[in-house]
């Protein structure tokens, strides 16, 4: 029997890095788009909603075909709410699901095929818990903490690695994409134990936007995507 699956896109107003940030217009659409148009291609997603207090970006992603199932508490779209509380309040609104996908709106570069792999992933493996994550950039054993600017190794080493290839790959969350079996998410209200299992995404397609040159980035990248299909 095929698994009934909820996708929760998340989306307050009031961003303070980036004002009005997921209904501004990015290569062309609002940014809240990229994200509910990818979730809507998705051969395991059954239904695609927003949690918003904001009636501009309710009235936006209605326009992209998003389900808005109820209006989000205002107190539940405060500058200190954790997007788990968030995400538990979905819940209780919309009974009845498997697996619960939360998909960001600050991901404008995540796919439909992200979306499908991690859920595929976590379905395959029988997990619990599948997040995406990007091999990062930079190695945390090439960082330091500072006091009074005196440098501190962030991870003891016996001897300090100059050789990248000679250091541990590490991966970082991308913020792209979280899948998690209902029952499991309610227990543990997380998607972070030591049953997660990660989904390995690009890292030119993890861009997270947080600020205004990340916006001008995804911009770009977006851009060159479409002359590229064109």
């Amino acid at each position: 029997m095929k698994p009934k699956i909820l996708a929760i896109i998340p989306a307050r107003g009031g961003s303070k890095g980036v004002p009005g940030k997921n209904i501004k217009k990015l290569a062309g659409r609002p940014l809240i788009a990229w994200t509910i148009e990818a979730a809507k291609c998705s051969q395991y997603i059954d239904r695609v909603i927003l949690s918003s207090e904001d009636p501009q970006i309710i009235e936006v992603a209605k326009q992209y075909g998003c389900d808005v199932p109820f209006t989000r508490p205002k107190e539940l779209a405060q500058d200190d709410t954790s997007t788990m509380d968030v995400i538990m309040h979905a819940i209780e609104q919309c009974k009845d699901f498997d697996y619960i996908v939360l998909l960001q709106p600050t991901s404008p570069l995540r796919t439909v095929e992200d979306i499908d792999g991690c859920i595929q992933k976590l379905i395959e493996n029988k997990a619990d818990f599948c997040v995406s994550v990007t091999e990062a950039a930079k190695s945390p054993y090439w960082m330091y903490t500072m006091n009074n600017d005196r440098m501190s190794p962030l991870m003891q080493q016996e001897q300090m690695k100059t050789r990248r290839q000679e250091l541990p790959v590490v991966f970082a969350l991308n913020g792209a994409v979280y899948v998690a079996k209902t029952e499991a998410l309610l227990t543990e209200k997380s998607f972070l134990n030591e049953r997660t299992i990660g989904y390995t995404m690009p890292q030119e397609k993890s861009f997270d936007i947080d600020t205004v040159t990340d916006f001008k980035i995804c911009e770009y990248l977006l851009a060159d995507n479409n002359n590229d299909a064109s």
